[in-house]
C-alpha cells in the first residue's frame, strides 16, 4: 500500500509539473513590448469598450472549439484513437505563447482573462491527457472486437452536436445529463458496446459534475456581453438594416454606431458584408472601441497568400487532415480587403475581443 501511495503520488506530482510548466514558460518567456495605441473614435463610451488584447487571448478558448469539431470529424469516419490527441495540446500552448506576446503589444487584458485561459487550457489538456491514454490502450482494444457498436454512434452524434453548441454556448451549459440517458438507452451488442457504456457513462457523468461547479462560479463573476458596438462609414441606415440582428444607435456625421451580435454570428455577418463590399463602400472601422483584429482563415495545406498579410501562424486543424488553419492580423478598416482570400482561403472567425 505504501509503495502504492508513493507511485500514486509521483504520478499526481509529474501530473501537476506537466500542467504548470507551458503556464510558467507563458508568463516568463512569451513576453511582447507594449506599443503606443490610439484612442477610441468613434466608440468612445467605456460601457462598450473592450480590452484591445483580448482579440488575441480570445484564440486559445477557439482552439479548444475547433479541436471538439476535428474529433467529431474523426468519429465520423474512424474511431476516437485516430485522434492526434497531442497534437491539440500542443497546439492550445504554443498558439498561446505566440499571441500573448501580440497582446502585450496592444496592452494589458487582466488578470481575470489569463486566469480563465490557464483554468481552461490545464483542463483541456488533463482531458486530452486522459482520453488519449484510455483510447489508446482500452479503448483501442475493445475496438477490435466491433466495427461499430450503437454506443459509438450515440457518441458521434453527441460530438457532432457539441462542436456546433460550442461556436455560441459555454460549454458549461451543454446537456451531458441527456446525452448520458441516451447512451444508457442504446442496445448493447458485445464487448464494445459495454466497455463504451461504461467509459463514456463515466466521461460524461464527470463532464455533467464539473459544468455545474464551473456554471456557478461563472454566475458569480457574471455574463459576458453577448453584443457590442461597431462604427461603420460608407453606408446608410437602409443597407446595415438589411442585415439581421444589427440594431442602428446613432448616426455621426458619416459614421454610423449599430449593435451588433457577437461570436460565430459577427464572423458571419462581416463575410457577407465583405462579399457585398464590391457593391458597396461600408466598411467597418472600429469595433468595441479598437483597431486592430485577429482573424482565421481556412485553407488547404501549404497555402499560397499574398506578401502583404500579416501572418501570424500557419497551423495544422487536429482531426481535419485536409485543412490548414491560418492566423492573421490586420486593421479593422481593412477587413473589407479579404475579399480576394476568401477566394483562396475560407473565413473560419473573427476574434471579437
Amino acid at each position: 500500500m505504501k509503495r502504492l501511495l508513493k507511485w500514486l503520488g509521483l504520478m499526481l506530482g509529474a501530473l501537476i509539473l506537466l500542467i504548470a510548466a507551458p503556464i510558467a514558460y507563458t508568463e516568463t518567456m512569451c513576453r511582447g513590448t507594449p506599443l503606443e495605441q490610439a484612442e477610441a473614435k468613434y466608440i468612445t463610451d467605456p460601457a462598450w469598450q473592450r480590452a484591445e488584447a483580448r482579440t488575441y487571448l480570445t484564440y486559445p478558448e477557439w482552439h479548444i472549439v475547433y479541436a471538439y469539431e476535428g474529433y467529431a470529424e474523426v468519429l465520423k469516419r474512424a474511431d476516437p484513437h485516430n485522434f492526434p490527441y497531442s497534437q491539440a495540446i500542443t497546439g492550445f500552448w504554443t498558439s498561446l505563447c505566440a499571441l500573448t506576446e501580440k497582446a502585450d503589444e496592444l496592452g494589458e487584458a487582466g488578470t481575470d482573462a489569463k486566469l480563465t485561459i490557464y483554468t481552461i487550457g490545464a483542463s483541456f489538456t488533463l482531458e486530452m491527457l486522459f482520453k488519449a491514454a484510455y483510447e489508446e490502450t482500452i479503448g483501442r482494444m475493445a475496438s477490435w472486437t466491433s466495427d461499430t457498436s450503437p454506443q459509438d454512434k450515440v457518441e458521434a452524434a453527441m460530438a457532432d452536436d457539441y462542436a456546433t453548441f460550442l461556436q455560441e454556448v459555454p460549454w458549461y451549459k451543454y446537456d451531458f445529463d441527456g446525452w448520458y440517458a441516451k447512451l444508457m438507452a442504446a442496445p448493447t451488442q458485445g464487448v464494445r458496446s459495454f466497455e463504451r457504456r461504461i467509459a463514456l457513462g463515466i466521461e460524461w457523468k464527470a463532464k455533467a459534475a464539473y459544468a455545474r461547479l464551473i456554471e456557478k462560479a461563472a454566475g458569480a463573476v457574471g455574463k459576458d456581453e453577448l453584443t457590442m458596438r461597431i462604427a461603420i462609414q460608407g453606408a446608410t441606415p437602409a443597407y446595415l438594416e438589411s442585415f439581421p440582428k444589427v440594431t442602428i444607435i446613432r448616426t455621426e456625421g458619416d459614421t454610423i454606431i449599430a449593435e451588433v451580435p457577437r461570436y460565430r454570428t459577427f464572423t458571419r455577418l462581416v463575410e457577407n458584408m465583405i462579399i457585398l463590399s464590391r457593391d458597396s463602400e461600408a466598411r467597418i472601422v472600429e469595433i468595441a472601441g479598437n483597431d486592430d483584429i485577429l482573424v482565421s482563415l481556412q485553407s488547404r495545406p501549404n497555402p499560397i497568400l499574398p506578401d502583404n498579410i500579416n501572418i501570424l501562424s500557419v497551423t495544422k486543424r487536429p482531426g481535419t487532415y485536409d485543412k490548414t488553419r491560418v492566423l492573421i492580423t490586420l486593421k479593422v478598416d481593412q477587413l473589407h480587403s479579404l475579399y480576394p482570400l476568401l477566394k483562396l482561403s475560407g473565413l473560419e472567425h473573427i476574434y471579437d475581443y
